[in-house]
């Protein structure tokens, strides 16, 4: 494998709601902080880490940080000759998790007096799934002198697709011997999750395999680096990522069976016996701080930390998710979260359905999109050779088109399907451009695509007899582009609410590490303390609505045309794009 390569470098028409309790803001400058109690929230997402300390009687944030990995492109190493490749180092998380603490910590002490004595509790969100390959006294194998260049002994990101052979050869076996394994992912096992990746790596890269004692998903891996957990077997791991991206289920007794994973290569059963033990929800702890760390942070030693979980998942706990809201966590890529209190059917083509992997005593519903901000960001950078400045632009451009006036559709596949066909091989497609097709118009193209996308996803939860009531959406898309939150708002047609703290994910960390330390009896009196939405809400506007709903019957045309087996017919589709932009523009 090639060396790392070391480069520098994780947006309508609005009005306003009556102000409710839900509501209430956050800010609350002049109050007295003595005798608060506080937690903070780690947020490990695709590019940088953040660090939040929150009043847990309240939700009130009153110190933040954030810090940039340093290595590779913009926190990524890459292979120029493997476009599916993605990894991270380990170090990064390590340095940048001590400096986001301490600098979190002193903006607290300074806007509201914040003593080390206060904080309660700790908790951490991630990626994921994003195993680390690490040795028998859980350190990363990158840290070895021999594996240093050698990028498989790094973390292996989210968004690392090199294992779609595997994730076909997992999808294929399970489908003749465990069926059941692949009931509660959707039907199909993602290139994406966890055992693809290991798999990938004994089939390319035995020697690092066989050097490797165990697989952590870095969800796990930094409470128990936080924790002093020296050896994986010591390592509390968390339901999210074993549920919903290594399979893993009470139900047949936690992990696919030794010999299923040995149906698929002899070696791959020696993974599970270091991962055995029973994973927890978020109510549990990890372990408490060591004193090492507490020195490093500025903290207590001994403040519990809560067992991890993944980004998206926190941030629907930061965003108030509750039975019947779909929060979708808008970023580089999407995530659907749900949470349902009864047990829910097997959806297919949704990533996973697993207890306790958002709310404790509930059960979680994920989906999404590979790619969303990212394309975005790809058409300004790539196509138009433009900045986040150009952007801003083209979104205000975009914003005096009316829908369908560029007779336009996309394809929102720039990297895979994650849901409804779970298919990486997928790819982006712009259908109905002719001489006068301008950027402006690709642009706005873009943004009702991943519209559409998100719709076929809400379209397949409600066909399954699961009621969509709320859609309340965080991250920085949502917080900061007018215009797509508006195209979302006709094209779901549905009021779209947001959250009300700009830093969900790190938000509901924070809610994770108070309910570990017991500074809420539930997990429902924490979410309606801490949490709440924002006056500002996009409503569908009804002319717009009509025009999405004819501009969808061709979006999905192509999606099954190219996505789903035996190709629905797909001769008509340019004339109808035509047909609606005339009716739009009135010629």
């Amino acid at each position: 494998m090639a060396a790392p390569t070391w480069q520098q470098g994780k947006t309508g028409i609005a009005e306003d709601m009556k102000k409710s309790k839900s509501d209430k803001s956050h800010s609350r400058k002049g109050q007295s902080h003595v005798g608060a109690r506080y937690a903070v929230g780690l947020d490990y997402g695709t590019n940088s880490v953040r660090a939040l300390v929150v009043n847990v009687a309240n939700g009130e944030e009153v110190g933040t940080a954030v810090c940039n990995y340093p290595s590779g492109s913009e926190g990524i190493l890459l292979d120029p000759r493997d476009h599916n490749l993605a990894r991270q180092s380990p170090l990064d998380y390590v340095k940048g998790l001590q400096q986001v603490v301490v600098d979190a910590l002193k903006q607290a002490r300074h806007l509201a007096g914040v003593t080390p004595d206060q904080i309660v509790g700790l908790g951490v969100d991630t990626t994921g799934s994003t195993p680390i390959p690490v040795d028998d006294q859980n350190r990363p194998m990158c840290l070895r002198p021999e594996f240093k260049k050698n990028l498989n002994a790094y973390a292996w990101l989210w968004k690392d697709h090199t294992a779609y052979r595997e994730a076909a050869a997992i999808t294929e076996a399970a489908k003749k011997n465990r069926p059941q394994y692949l009931a509660k992912c959707g039907g199909v096992y993602s290139s994406e999750w966890y055992w693809s990746k290991v798999l990938h790596c004994l089939n390319v890269d035995p020697v690092l395999f066989d050097a490797a004692y165990a697989w952590i998903e870095m969800e796990d891996y930094i409470p128990a680096v936080l924790c002093g957990v020296e050896h994986p077997e010591a390592v509390v791991r968390g339901v999210c990522a074993a549920g919903h991206k290594a399979m893993y289920n009470p139900r047949w007794g936690g992990m696919p069976d030794a010999e299923f994973l040995s149906s698929l290569h002899p070696k791959l059963a020696r993974v599970r016996e270091r991962i055995a033990a029973p994973a927890a929800a978020i109510d549990h702890q990890a372990g408490r701080l060591t004193a090492g760390w507490a020195a490093k942070l500025g903290l207590k030693p001994g403040i519990p930390v809560a067992v991890g979980a993944f980004d998206a998942h926190l941030g629907a706990v930061g965003s108030g998710i509750k039975t019947g809201t779909l929060v979708k966590i808008v970023g580089t890529s999407t995530c659907d979260i749900m949470a349902a209190k009864t047990s829910v059917p097997d959806i297919t083509g949704v990533c996973g359905i697993v207890e306790g992997s958002v709310l404790p005593g509930y059960f979680g519903i994920e989906a999404g999109q590979s790619a969303v901000g990212d394309i975005f960001r790809w058409f300004v950078k790539f196509i138009c050779q433009g900045n986040d400045r150009l952007q801003v632009k083209l979104t205000e451009e975009a914003r005096a088109l009316k829908p369908g006036a560029s007779g336009l559709m996309a394809l929102d596949w720039n990297n895979g399907n994650r849901t409804i066909l779970v298919d990486p091989q997928l790819t982006g497609l712009l259908v109905g451009m002719t001489l006068h097709t301008s950027r402006v118009e690709i642009y706005r193209a873009l943004l009702e695509a991943t519209a559409f996308g998100a719709l076929t996803i809400i379209n397949r939860i409600e066909e399954y007899g699961i009621p969509i009531e709320r859609v309340v959406c965080c991250g920085g898309i949502s917080e900061k582009n007018d215009l797509f939150m508006q195209i979302y708002a006709d094209v779901l047609n549905r009021p779209m609410y947001i959250s009300r703290s700009a830093q969900t994910c790190a938000l509901g960390a924070a809610i994770a590490g108070a309910l570990a330390a017991g500074a809420h009896p539930s997990i429902e009196s924490a979410i309606e303390a801490m949490t709440g939405v924002k006056k500002k809400v996009y409503r569908p506007i009804p002319g717009h609505v009509a025009v999405y709903r004819e501009l969808y019957v061709v979006y999905k045309t192509l999606h099954d045309a190219f996505g789903v087996s035996g190709a629905v017919p797909v001769t008509r589709v340019m004339k109808e794009l035509l047909k609606i932009k005339a009716k739009v523009l009135g010629i």
